[in-house]
């Protein structure tokens, strides 16, 4: 650390000329397991300088640190300054905030990710619904059908899908061209934030800086050819489901919520905005509609029942299923084994609704498909699998 920290004090802010030990902008030195985290204060410094400054540390430590280890994250108090050009005051210029093309204002066209297939986000109107694990397992799912399958953690600031996927502390590596290459795990590719950065350390951004790791996510990863790409999203409507709406091409959106009240009080609120945003809500989710004790055998609806149908049926939603719980999908979880990729719980109520769900969703994006499915079956004599 001593050697580091000699090497920082002579970083200078090319704006100002002087050193960031002079401007106070390391506000945070530290090691977490192998990986260096530099927290900088960033206010008054251009995206411009910022980014030089960031290439000057990485070329001063790398004989120290390996460059793949060292992170830096910055702090800003002032929105206006990661907007403003270089040597600019901060005075406000009335003509400019509409070109910043943030929030409502204008935006470029969507675009499609190459050779992808359907694009579905995934969201709820809170957190603690079990979205993530419904992602992972209706990935696995579609996985298990014959589909290849791609899964986006798009929830920057509690990515799950590492401890999901048993894929803690791995970094996705570049292809040749600088292509950001998805891990896999289970017949499954996915990219994460939790794979970028070490699991304790917060991240600190505002939503330009969040949109623009995203828009890597979707466009700098090389997906290679997906029937599916289930996109993860954080829980509420903030600027992460702004980004993703304001730049991709989505096929439709899948709201999972618990039957009570409360969740399902939010997952209104995630619905009238995918509808603000033209996303097509596919279908409502209830998840934890019961457990099913192991010693008794007798079913419990802990969050009470039926909430889900009933808002689907006020709101002129389509419902995909239910899904309850079971011990073995909390252990899955928690352990990096998702549920539906272990043949041994075949058959039990859980893995028959995943399946239930999986199926609807592909009639809901091939219905001839289907229709040719069931022709077959009647000429032949088969049932339909």
């Amino acid at each position: 650390m001593e050697k580091i920290n000699d090497k920082l004090k002579n970083i200078k802010n090319p704006e100002s000329g002087a050193t960031l030990l002079e401007e106070s902008r390391l506000s945070k030195v530290e090691f977490k397991g192998e990986s260096l985290m530099i927290t900088l204060q960033r206010d008054g410094i251009s995206p411009e300088a910022k980014r030089k400054i960031e290439d000057e540390i990485i070329d001063a430590l790398k004989d120290e640190v390996k460059e793949d280890n060292i992170f830096i994250l910055s702090e800003s108090k002032k929105s206006e300054d990661i907007y403003k050009a270089a040597g600019k005051a901060a005075k406000k210029e009335p003509a400019k905030p509409a070109e910043l093309k943030v929030g409502h204002g204008q935006v470029g066209e969507k675009k499609r990710i190459p050779n992808v297939g359907k694009i579905i986000a995934i969201g709820s109107g809170k957190g603690g619904v079990g979205k993530s694990t419904f992602t992972a397992n209706l990935a696995a799912t579609l996985t298990a059908q014959g589909n290849k399958v791609g899964i986006i953690d798009a929830d920057i600031y509690g990515p799950s899908m590492p401890m999901l996927l048993n894929k803690r502390g791995e970094k996705p590596e570049a292809s040749e061209d600088k292509q950001i290459l998805p891990l896999e795990a289970y017949g499954m590719k996915f990219i994460s934030f939790g794979n970028f950065i070490h699991e304790d350390e917060p991240v600190v951004w505002r939503g330009p800086m969040l949109g623009g790791v995203l828009n890597q996510f979707f466009f700098e990863t090389d997906w290679g050819e997906l029937d599916y790409l289930l996109l993860d999203l954080p829980p509420g409507t903030g600027d992460v489901q702004l980004s993703m709406v304001q730049n991709l091409e989505l096929d439709g959106s899948i709201i999972v919520s618990t039957p009570q009240d409360m969740a399902l009080l939010d997952a209104r609120k995630a619905l009238h905005m995918f509808d603000k945003l033209n996303v097509h809500v596919i279908g409502m989710i209830e998840n934890m509609s019961s457990f099913v004790c192991d010693d008794c055998g007798k079913e419990h609806f802990l969050y009470g029942t039926g909430g889900v149908m009933s808002a689907c049926s006020e709101l002129g939603v389509g419902y995909l299923g239910k899904i309850p719980m079971e011990m073995a999908l909390r252990k899955g979880s928690d352990f990096g084994t998702p549920y539906m990729t272990q043949n041994k719980y075949e058959g039990n109520p859980v893995w028959k609704s995943y399946q239930e769900i999986a199926s609807r969703l592909d009639r809901y994006f091939n219905p001839s498909d289907n229709k040719k499915k069931s022709l077959m079956s009647k000429i032949f004599g088969k049932k339909e699998q």
